[in-house]
């Protein structure tokens, strides 16, 4: 037989893994299937399958593509994906690697709107308190694109309506991949200043693509987390963003958005001479209130004759005193007659007396707790010996003096036969002492039948 050459298995896979390469119909294939085996890996690229009733291919997406996708991949979601396919050397297992990918039956983009909207829903992000607007407010920035309509908008609306506000613009991206991150730079910045009244953040109307920016999660954080008040004013009266959501107001159009930041100067200042007028009004109304007022006092008999004041006083003083005298006298008479009792019983209780009958008390108990010592020890004597009697019956001693003895063995009481064995050495204690002995033999007692 001819000599045969083996390959190895690194040498097939390669040669396979250069069939995939090579093979102009599988360099960019259009794939739709079921996601499965999917789990979110942040900032990482993303391993996962795709299936259908019948097969299933493995996936991979790389975190530079996966960064490209707007909405987040769900298990179970049908997608439309685009990619080539080629072969894992390691573990010589074909895969597709993932290019794009977009829902199947429903825009990426609408897609990943209802996704950030159900999340910010459900974390009260919408229903959270709105910030009011000032209604004077000295300075406004505005964040959108320096060469748009929507700064000549705002400007043009703020200088005719109420011209001593500062408008203050902060240019950012409106559109593209770093519109987002320049918005919420600008946003911040704008808080780090400080001293605005209120924020405007615009754009003129357009695709959802265009709008996508201010559906971005970034700028929807950096609006709730603003502490100045935000007014948005994205796309067309018909466009909703997220940014709109989360805005303390929303306006439909730049020039609604400055309207509503700034009032009207002309009808301020009617407003402020009308309020002079009715303070004016309400000033002169109370001015002469208290005119009439201090008139009728000037002429109340205080004025006219003012001993009359306090000739009420002076008798309510002379009642007073009268009466003040009538007490003492009452309490002093009360309190001599009291003097006069205690001195009277104090000499009926002569101290002399007190000291006999008590002297009596204590020789009365001094005999009496005498005989009830006396009565008690004879008692407790009697019991004492008592128990001693009975203590005497109950020893041991007493018991072996007529005749008991017991027998130990290494030092442990004996109290069954079954504890002894012929030739054991034991000892036996008498009541006057010991003697030793052997076991010769041993017969238990009969058991009854």
């Amino acid at each position: 037989m001819e000599p045969k050459d083996y390959l190895t298995v690194s040498a097939l896979t390669s040669y396979i893994k250069r069939k995939f390469d090579v093979d102009p119909y599988l360099g960019k294939v259009y794939l739709t299937g079921e996601i499965s085996n999917f789990r979110l890996r942040p900032n990482a690229h993303q391993y996962f399958s795709l299936k259908d009733d019948h097969a299933k291919i493995n996936a991979i997406m790389f975190k530079s593509a996966f960064a490209k996708v707007k909405f987040t991949p769900e298990e179970g979601m049908k997608v439309l994906v685009t990619g080539r396919i080629s072969l894992y050397e390691p573990s010589g297992s074909y895969q597709i690697y993932v290019d794009h990918m977009e829902p199947d039956g429903v825009g990426q983009f609408y897609q990943a709107y209802e996704q950030l909207k159900r999340k910010l829903e459900q974390e009260g992000v919408f229903s959270a308190p709105k910030k009011p607007l000032p209604r004077f407010p000295k300075q406004i920035a505005v964040v959108t694109s320096p060469s748009g309509a929507v700064i000549r908008d705002i400007i043009t609306t703020t200088r005719r309506r109420y011209p001593i506000a500062q408008i203050v613009l902060f240019p950012a991206l409106v559109q593209g991949n770093e519109a987002a991150g320049d918005i919420v730079r600008q946003i911040q910045r704008v808080n780090q200043i400080g001293n605005f009244d209120t924020l405007i953040i615009g754009r003129g109307g357009g695709s959802i693509e265009d709008l996508w920016p201010f559906n971005e999660e970034a700028v929807a954080r950096a609006i709730f987390d603003s502490q100045i008040p935000v007014i948005s004013s994205v796309g067309h009266e018909t466009d909703t963003t997220i940014a709109d959501l989360v805005a303390d107001v929303r306006a439909a159009t730049p020039t609604a958005a400055a309207e509503l930041a700034v009032p009207v100067l002309s009808d301020v200042l009617l407003e402020i001479n009308q309020d002079r007028v009715r303070l004016l009004n309400a000033f002169q109304n109370e001015l002469a209130m208290y005119q009439e007022r201090l008139k009728k006092l000037r002429n109340t008999y205080v004025f006219q004759q003012p001993e009359r004041l306090y000739e009420g006083y002076s008798q309510k003083v002379d009642q007073l005193t009268n009466a003040l005298q009538q007490n003492m006298t009452h309490r002093l008479s009360l309190v001599t007659t009291q003097i006069q009792a205690i001195d009277q019983r104090l000499r009926m209780a002569s101290p002399a007396n007190q000291i006999s009958q008590l002297e009596q008390s204590r020789r009365d108990l001094v005999d009496r707790l005498r005989r009830a010592m006396r009565q008690d020890y004879q008692q407790q004597k009697q019991r004492v010996t008592e128990l001693a009697q009975s203590l005497d019956y109950l020893s041991p001693l007493k018991i072996m003096g007529r005749g008991y003895s017991y027998v130990t063995s290494h030092d442990k009481v004996i109290a069954d036969v079954s504890q002894l064995h012929p030739k054991d050495d034991v000892t036996m204690h008498l009541v006057n002492g010991r003697a030793a002995a052997t076991i010769k033999s041993i017969q238990p007692n009969e058991k009854d039948e």
